[in-house]
């Protein structure tokens, strides 16, 4: 029976919809509740799929421009409570992952998957680093806390020449916690590494049996409809420009992982339902929206600085200064994209 029930699982993945929005069942019938009770008997959570949207979380600093461990409970709450996201990407770009010492992102990791344990959905952990000793530790790490699955970006000083390269750093990493699905971040725009992920990803489950897919943050629609393509049933293809996510819902991507999920998830999760439905005019009204907020903000100069400060103005969390070499976001800027996000969606 459970056999049965797996493989009938396993047609259905095949054939749904590519995107499931958070605690949108995959099947509505009695019998497509009995598939997900088999497969959540057989196999850990963090082996089923990753769809839907997942929040590129900030990290929270004091004023002194330390972690603030204290808030993560909060935002946690807030992203589940406020705007109906159950999945975080951690310590990743948004993060300032790349800015934070490797004891203080073993620290965070810990403490947002502690906080996050029976409430999130799951919890990614980048590990990414330019040394790939410190990257396999934190991978190490990753694996001992609980975490759902691990991610890199390609190291950006010494580049990979070739996919080769860093299919071969890839692996080093994912060695280190070969029972974590394990996902590839692109995002060339800041890491300078701009090989074809459909060129990484070819036959790379012989290479990383852990191998669970991409997080794609550029713009290339080629590249991307060729991973959708390309991509094995159990991978996962996440869109990272959330102004052009409904191109890449179109492209038939699984999930999204974005900074403004954070505060306005509540909003692209209906972009999501809508495009689910086939109401196409409901999905592009929310996604000119989106568009409309943040080409706004890119006119006052929006970076990670001013995002996590328009976070916190949303949200009411603390979430602190960025770190240097990034600079804080006046008050008065941040304020005005406030402005514009209750004009345009509130």
């Amino acid at each position: 029976m459970i056999n049965q029930t797996v493989a009938e699982y396993a047609v259905f993945v095949r054939t749904k919809p590519k995107f499931l929005p958070p605690n949108k069942t995959v099947c509505r019938t009695h019998r497509g509740k009995d598939v997900l009770k088999a497969l959540s008997i057989m196999a850990p959570a963090a082996d089923a799929k990753l769809t839907g949207l997942v929040a590129a979380t900030f990290t929270p600093f004091t004023t002194q421009g330390d972690i603030n461990l204290p808030v993560i409970g909060p935002y946690i709450d807030y992203l589940i409570e406020q705007q109906g996201v159950k999945g975080i990407f951690v310590n990743g770009t948004t993060g300032e992952g790349m800015s934070l010492t490797v004891a203080e992102r073993k620290v965070l990791a810990e403490e947002w998957c502690q906080k996050a344990k029976g409430k999130m959905d799951r919890v990614i952990v980048h590990v990414g680093c330019l040394s790939v000793k410190e990257s396999q530790e934190l991978a190490r790490h990753a694996a001992q806390i609980g975490a759902d699955g691990i991610s890199i970006i390609a190291p950006f000083f010494f580049k990979p020449k070739n996919p080769e390269a860093l299919r071969e750093f890839m692996k080093e990493v994912a060695a280190a916690a070969p029972n974590l699905p394990f996902y590839y971040y692109q995002i060339p725009a800041l890491t300078g590494v701009n090989v074809q992920v459909i060129d990484v990803i070819q036959d790379i489950e012989q290479l990383i049996p852990s191998f669970r897919g991409v997080k794609f943050t550029g713009s290339d629609l080629m590249d991307l409809g060729q991973c959708v393509s390309y991509c094995r049933p159990e991978w996962s293809v996440l869109y990272g420009v959330d102004e052009h996510l409904l191109a890449g819902l179109a492209m038939g991507v699984h999930g999204a992982v974005g900074s403004t999920y954070n505060y306005i998830g509540c909003h692209v999760n209906k972009l999501v339902s809508a495009f689910e439905n086939g109401d196409l005019v409901k999905a592009r009204t929310i996604q000119f929206k989106m568009q409309e907020l943040l080409s706004y903000a890119m006119k006052l100069g929006f970076d990670v600085g001013v995002n996590k400060q328009l976070m916190s103005e949303l949200s009411g969390l603390s979430l602190g200064p960025p770190r240097l070499p990034l600079t804080p976001c006046p008050h008065a800027q941040a304020e005005l994209i406030s402005q514009k996000y209750r004009s345009v969606f509130l």
